[in-house]
C-alpha cells in the first residue's frame, strides 16, 4: 500500500505541476489589461505604470510563472491586487466557511446515501425500492441551482417562510454562528451529491448479494443482518468510495454556483468577485486549491476502497 500511494504522490505532483502551467496561463488569457480593470476610472499612466511593475507585469512570462510557482511551494499566494492584502489572509476565512458547507454536505449525504443504497438494495423490486430509484434518478437529473432555487420557493417564500434564502453573517462573525443560515445551502448539496451514491450503492450491493461467497454464507445458517454487515457490505462499500471521492471533488468546484445562489461567504464567492475584479493572484490560488483537493480526495479513496476490500489488502501484501 505505501509503494501504492508513493506512486500516486509522485502523479499527483506531476498532475498539479502541469494544472499550474494551464491555470497561470488562462489567467494570461483573460481579456482586457489586469491593471486598467482594477483601477477603472481612476486610472492614469503613472497609476497603471505603478500597479503593473507591483503586479510583475512588466516581467518576462517565465519569470512570473516561477515566481508564483515558488511561492506556492511555501504558502506564500501572492498580495491581491484589489484590496493590497495577502492572498492566504484574505482567504482564510473564506476557506474556512466552504469547509463548513461542505463537510456538512459530506457527513449527510454520505451514510444516507449508503444507507438508503443499501436499503434499496435488500429491498428490490419492492415500493420502497422504486421510491428511492425514482427520486434519486429525479434528483440527479436536476442541476443544483434548480434544487437550490426550489428549495427557497419552498422554504423561504410564502409557502412556508421558516427559513433564510441568503446567509447574512454581522461583521467580525462566523457565517456558522447562525446555523439556520446553512440548512438549505447544505440541504442542496446533499440533494446533489447523494443521489449518486445511493444508485450507485444500490447496484453494487445487489451483485455483491448475488455472489457466491454471500449465498455460501447464508447457507452455513448466519444470520441475514450479519451476512449483510460482514459480508455483503464491504465489498459493496470499496466501489462506492471512488464515486464518493468523485462526488466530494465535485462540491469543491459545484460549490462556487451554491455559494453564489445563496450569497455565501465562501470560496465560490471570492472567485466570482475575483474573476469580476481581475485579481488574478486570487484565481490563481483558489484554482490550485480546488485542484489540490480533488487530487488529495481521489487519494483518499484509493486508499479506503483497499482497506474495505479484502481482494485488495490481499493483493497488496503479496
Amino acid at each position: 500500500m505505501m509503494s501504492m500511494i508513493l506512486r500516486r504522490l509522485a502523479i499527483s505532483l506531476v498532475i498539479l505541476l502541469v494544472v499550474s502551467m494551464l491555470v497561470f496561463v488562462a489567467t494570461l488569457l483573460l481579456p482586457g489589461d489586469p491593471a486598467q480593470a482594477i483601477l477603472g476610472q481612476q486610472a492614469t499612466p503613472e497609476r497603471l505604470a505603478a500597479l503593473r511593475e507591483q503586479m510583475d507585469l512588466n516581467d518576462p512570462v517565465w519569470q512570473r510563472y516561477l515566481t508564483w510557482l515558488g511561492g506556492l511551494f511555501v504558502g506564500d499566494f501572492g498580495v491581491s491586487a484589489a484590496s493590497g492584502g495577502s492572498v492566504g489572509e484574505l482567504l482564510g476565512e473564506r476557506i474556512a466557511a466552504s469547509l463548513v458547507l461542505m463537510g456538512a454536505a459530506a457527513l449527510i449525504s454520505v451514510p444516507a446515501g449508503v444507507v438508503v443504497g443499501t436499503y434499496s438494495a435488500i429491498r428490490r423490486g419492492k415500493a420502497g425500492d422504486h421510491a428511492a430509484t425514482g427520486i434519486s434518478l429525479v434528483l440527479a437529473a436536476l442541476p443544483e441551482f434548480v434544487i437550490g432555487i426550489a428549495l427557497v420557493t419552498v422554504f423561504s417564500t410564502t409557502v412556508f417562510s421558516i427559513l433564510p434564502s441568503v446567509t447574512m453573517a454581522p461583521p467580525g462573525e462566523n457565517v456558522w454562528d447562525y446555523p439556520a443560515q446553512l440548512i438549505l445551502p447544505v440541504l442542496t448539496l446533499v440533494l446533489v451529491v447523494m443521489p449518486y451514491i445511493i444508485r450507485m450503492m444500490r447496484a453494487t450491493m445487489i451483485e455483491v448479494l448475488d455472489s457466491g461467497h454471500v449465498e455460501m454464507a447464508r447457507l452455513k445458517g448466519v444470520p441475514e443482518r450479519q451476512v449483510i454487515l460482514r459480508h455483503a457490505l464491504p465489498h459493496a462499500v470499496a466501489p462506492v468510495a471512488q464515486v464518493v471521492a468523485i462526488q466530494l471533488a465535485w462540491l469543491a468546484g459545484g460549490i462556487v454556483v451554491v455559494e453564489f445562489l445563496f450569497r455565501y461567504p465562501g470560496v465560490g464567492q471570492a472567485l466570482v468577485d475575483a474573476v469580476t475584479n481581475r485579481d488574478v493572484q486570487v484565481v490563481q490560488a483558489l484554482s490550485m486549491l480546488i485542484a489540490v483537493l480533488y487530487i488529495v480526495v481521489n487519494l483518499l479513496a484509493d486508499v479506503v476502497g483497499i482497506l474495505t476490500n479484502p481482494k485488495l489488502r490481499t493483493e497488496g501484501a503479496r
